[in-house]
């Protein structure tokens, strides 16, 4: 029997006044799959990974996740809209960390990662920081479980926002350009909390410009232009042999 995907996108759309951002982007993933969205600036790729996790309306066709209608119930055949309160319950089962960290700043590590599952799902404070103090060294930041904000470096700001994710327990991982707000030597830090993650088969959808990371460890690459897909597949042909122009043209400036 074939596997249901975990997410799943049909013929999405989204505009903003007359600018259409997504014109009927469809796309699957599987469980433990790693698919990253590449493409210029303005592509939609960001916003097409907030309409996933329902931070974005869909003007038109559907997001299933884990078969169930992004932001809507099915209810005598029909789609209704969640209330805002029904959407965030639904929204924990994935997690999503963005280019900015927004971190609390008045809260250590530890306390920015404990925060949801604490004020979120009602687990007990103390287990909550127990967890807390694993996720912080899962990504290799033990030593830094008191440190506030201002005290981390960039990449360790967002490992702590990977963390407080991770703390959620989600089904579905998206990043959004995470890497893109940090100084170039600090890149590989994050990558490679990411990479490890992949390999332990977290559900992840990445936009990223990190085509060295696309490579390493996407299953599959979809390249976005003008809110629409032009080409998707496996790495080994859409970022070594792309069929289309446009990927090549965008290729060649990225690499």
């Amino acid at each position: 029997m074939e596997s249901t995907p975990l997410v799943r996108a049909h013929g999405v759309r989204k505009s903003y006044g007359r600018t259409e951002v997504l014109r009927g982007v469809d796309m699957t993933v599987e469980q433990g799959q790693v698919v990253c969205l590449l493409g210029p600036s303005g592509a939609g790729k960001s916003t097409f990974l907030r309409c996933i996790n329902h931070l974005e309306t869909v003007d038109a066709g559907q997001i299933w996740v884990d078969s169930k209608p992004v932001g809507f119930r099915l209810r005598g055949g029909k789609l209704h809209e969640l209330r805002e309160r029904e959407a965030a319950a639904q929204r924990r089962a994935i997690g999503m960390v963005f280019q900015r960290f927004n971190l609390f700043p008045h809260r250590t590590a530890v306390q920015n990662v404990a925060e949801g599952p604490v004020h979120v799902q009602g687990v007990n404070r103390r287990q909550a920081h127990e967890q807390a103090l694993a996720l912080l060294d899962r990504v290799g930041l033990a030593d830094k479980a008191g440190s506030y904000p201002r005290q981390l470096s960039g990449g360790q700001q967002q490992r702590v926002a990977i963390a407080r994710a991770l703390a959620m327990r989600p089904k579905l991982m998206l990043f959004d350009e995470p890497t893109s707000a940090l100084d170039p030597e600090l890149v590989g830090e994050v990558l490679e909390v990411m990479v490890d993650l992949a390999r332990e088969g977290m559900t992840m959808i990445v936009v990223t410009h990190e085509v060295g990371f696309a490579r390493e460890v996407a299953d599959h690459v979809v390249f976005m232009v003008d809110g629409a897909v032009v080409e998707t597949g496996p790495p080994s042909q859409v970022l070594d042999d792309p069929q289309q122009p446009r990927t090549r043209q965008f290729l060649a400036k990225v690499l």
